[in-house]
């Protein structure tokens, strides 16, 4: 279901934003939400309404992030020697080389025998790049000064995701596995409030069973060798603990276990689609030993635009769309080195 919302919102024959078709796609994306979170809201009358307002916020969101144009990049050992791109991403021409034969998605898209004469795959290229102040020599006018604060912009940890026969069909990928993290980010809300109930409950209960013993011991022996006001004072501080606990325990567990605490976490993210998922793009120009380049630039520069996804707190990377050749796919080193133990 998540896969065909995706090809409505980032396939290249998307429907038109017409009425009728935006009220199936809200219809589809409703049930497919809730079956990934919480199959038990179908039971909650009229839920369909009070998620509505939230699902159409996410599918407007989505339709924006679509439109941001990824035109592939073509990754090969050659092309980093001529594209700015290939050449900013990566540190050597080999390391581009080493990216593809790293991604077992694009062996597996490769050695899918339905697959067997496409030449050439697209994929989603993910990144994080680093940002460094260093100290470094840099030639101003016609002298070289030394020890000038300069930025160096690198791209590490290269992913290689989502592999198909189309440019189309990786973005209607990547787009599935945005909405499935939506919903996966509603979930963890929820999960994390019923961690949040256990360990209240946990911490009740230990409580209860302290509360119990100062009691025992105000009415038994402990006044014979200590304080029996100190006992006392922690009857009162582990009763008002208590309390608290309680109170807490209350609260999270009516925030969760009702329908309508399932329907407002979901709400609470498809309601901002803003602030879990987005896109941006800034120009950057660098000089081909990665310093950031800032004016005119004496030497050869990568001129790109850098496209930064972020989804949630935790994800966020630099992506391009990329074309893997299936000749610059290296052998496989693990099923080199199993068959060499055969020899």
């Amino acid at each position: 279901m998540f896969e065909r919302i995706a090809a409505a919102l980032f396939g290249a024959r998307a429907p038109s934003a017409t009425t009728e078709a935006d009220a199936q796609l809200v219809a589809e994306a409703i049930e497919a939400v809730v079956e990934a979170v919480e199959p038990r809201i179908r039971h909650r009358a009229r839920y369909q309404q009070k998620l509505e307002g939230c699902v159409r916020r996410t599918i407007s969101h989505l339709r924006d992030l679509a439109r941001v144009p990824l035109e592939p990049i073509r990754l090969t050992r050659a092309a980093w020697g001529s594209d700015p791109c290939v050449n900013a991403f990566f540190a050597t021409a080999g390391d581009v080389v080493e990216c593809l034969g790293r991604s077992r998605e694009l062996r597996a898209f490769f050695a899918d025998p339905a697959n067997r004469g496409v030449e050439e795959a697209f994929g989603l290229l993910g990144m994080k790049m680093v940002e460094k102040t260093v100290f470094a020599p840099q030639l101003q006018g016609d002298a070289v000064r030394q020890d000038v604060a300069q930025v160096t912009v690198s791209f590490t940890d290269h992913r290689l995701i989502a592999p198909a026969a189309t440019p189309a069909a990786t973005r209607v990928e990547v787009g599935r596995r945005i909405i499935q993290r939506l919903a996966q980010e509603a979930l963890a809300r929820i999960v994390a409030v019923d961690m949040q109930a256990v360990e209240l409950q946990e911490r009740k209960a230990y409580l209860g069973a302290r509360l119990r013993m100062l009691k025992l011991a105000q009415d038994g022996m402990e006044g014979l060798v200590g304080d029996p006001s100190t006992v006392v004072h922690e009857i009162e501080r582990t009763e008002s603990e208590l309390g608290q606990a309680v109170a807490s325990y209350i609260e999270a567990k009516g925030s969760l276990a009702t329908l309508d605490g399932y329907i407002d976490h979901i709400e609470s993210v498809l309601g901002n689609p803003e602030r879990h998922v987005t896109l941006r793009r800034t120009p950057l120009t660098v000089d081909r030993m990665g310093f950031k380049v800032e004016g005119d630039a004496s030497g050869p520069v990568n001129a790109i635009d850098v496209v930064e996804l972020a989804i949630g707190t935790e994800l966020k990377a630099v992506i391009a769309i990329v074309c893997c050749p299936r000749a610059e796919l290296p052998p496989d080193a693990s099923r080199l080195a199993q068959g060499e133990r055969y020899l």
